[in-house]
């Protein structure tokens, strides 16, 4: 339908309305300059009331997301995915990335570091959700290193007040343990290293739990100590065939690394067992050593209590298992105190024996960094002034009861300060 007016741009009079895409449009037919735009019906305040706006005005072109918004979108969505995280899990994640990018402590960041980040917020909402993802499965998918991705986890926990619980030890060997590739044959796992999932994961538990009661977790990283744990219950499930397998083959056969301080902490858990095997006396007619304890982790396992209290002992239950017994103080007889001037007598004419002795009995159950401490703490030489005695020096507990006096005492003292 021709219109009044002429086109300012090559003055022709052949106006047209031409609805383009539904859009009411006012086309110049000779030359194709458009002279006014159409009105469109949007999501914008104005469609409450069933009025129109231009597009330049519609919701379409004033949300648009920046460029690095919606890469880091599609990388936590792509992440979740992978993960086959639920839904909701997602959409928390995708939350977590917008609030952080809209922070001021992430505008001036690295790209690399606003790329982790995305990891970050899919790692958090994984731990709010008591969903077992280690740090590790994450930086292996984005090829990160794990330092860069604490410090942007940590950041992001400060900077949004995010409250991420600590993952448990059991949920860890369940997700550590689900990426073994032991649980089917294939043409790396011969058949006769094939295990069962549910079995290998309960007596991994198991073996975890004893370290944990040992001292052998605190302030450790958990994944050589699980690893550890996983080698030997998966030998003791059939020793026989497994006995002469390594732990490095193992951690091949499993496709997972190798933790450098694994192999401490198999040594530490071997010294455990073997204290408590000590313990069992059908086991003393046998040669156990660290390799041949593999085949009774079972029975260790057990009476894991009742043998750990008798190959350990600790000074509070040592006075009490004393004065229930009738016996004196520690000092006199206990097992966990110096031996007497009979024993050490004794020792001196039989020092094999002696020995023995002290390696058989019950020692204290101490963490392995006061056992075997690695260095020993240099302490300075004192001053003048400080080796000065001035008379307020603090009494120890141990020099305390010089200075305690008995009744008989107390009455001759305070006769002799009457006497004139």
């Amino acid at each position: 339908m021709a219109a009044r007016g002429r086109c300012p741009g090559c003055g022709s009079a052949a106006l047209v309305e031409d609805a383009h895409y539904a859009q009411q449009q006012l086309v110049c037919a000779a030359c194709g300059c458009v002279l006014a735009e159409g009105l469109l019906t949007t999501t914008y305040a104005e469609e409450e009331h069933l009025r129109e706006v231009a597009y330049s005005q519609s919701t379409g072109q004033k949300e648009q997301l920046s460029r690095c918004l919606q890469r880091g979108i599609r990388r936590v969505q792509d992440l979740c995915k992978v993960l086959q995280l639920p839904r909701v899990f997602e959409e928390t994640a995708v939350s977590y990335f917008q609030r952080a990018l809209q922070h001021p402590s992430f505008h001036l960041v690295s790209l690399e570091k606003k790329e982790l980040l995305g990891g970050c917020c899919v790692f958090v909402t994984c731990r709010q959700h008591n969903w077992p993802v280690t740090m590790g499965t994450i930086c292996s998918l984005l090829y990160a290193k794990q330092e860069l991705f604490a410090s942007v986890y940590l950041s992001l926990q400060k900077e949004l007040e995010l409250s991420v619980p600590a993952l448990s030890l059991a949920d860890l060997v369940k997700t550590h343990l689900n990426s073994f590739q032991l649980f089917q044959q294939t043409a790396d796992v011969p058949a006769r290293f094939v295990e069962d999932k549910e079995k290998m994961v309960a007596r991994t538990m198991q073996i975890v739990e004893l370290a944990s009661e040992t001292w052998l977790v605190t302030g450790r990283h958990p994944v050589p100590i699980v690893t550890a744990a996983a080698f030997l219950s998966w030998q003791s499930l059939q020793p026989a065939a497994r006995l002469t397998c390594t732990l490095a083959r193992f951690c091949k056969l499993a496709g997972v690394d190798l933790p450098p301080p694994a192999h401490l902490r198999l040594k530490e858990l071997l010294e455990i067992l073997l204290r408590m095997a000590s313990q069992l006396a059908w086991l003393r007619v046998f040669n156990v050593d660290k390799k041949t304890v593999v085949k009774y982790i079972g029975d260790l396992l057990q009476h894991r209590i009742f043998l750990l209290k008798n190959a350990f002992c600790l000074e509070d239950g040592e006075e009490q298992r004393a004065a229930a017994l009738g016996e004196g103080p520690p000092g006199e007889g206990s097992p966990g105190s110096p031996p007497a001037a009979g024993g050490a007598a004794q020792e001196e004419g039989c020092p094999s024996e002696g020995k023995r002795q002290r390696e058989d009995g019950p020692r204290p159950l101490l963490p392995p960094c006061l056992i075997n401490p690695r260095k020993r703490l240099r302490t300075a030489a004192p001053s003048p002034s400080a080796s000065a005695i001035t008379g307020d020096e603090p009494i120890s507990d141990s020099e305390i009861e010089q200075y305690l006096r008995g009744p008989e005492e107390i009455r001759a003292f305070r006769k002799a300060k009457a006497w004139p």
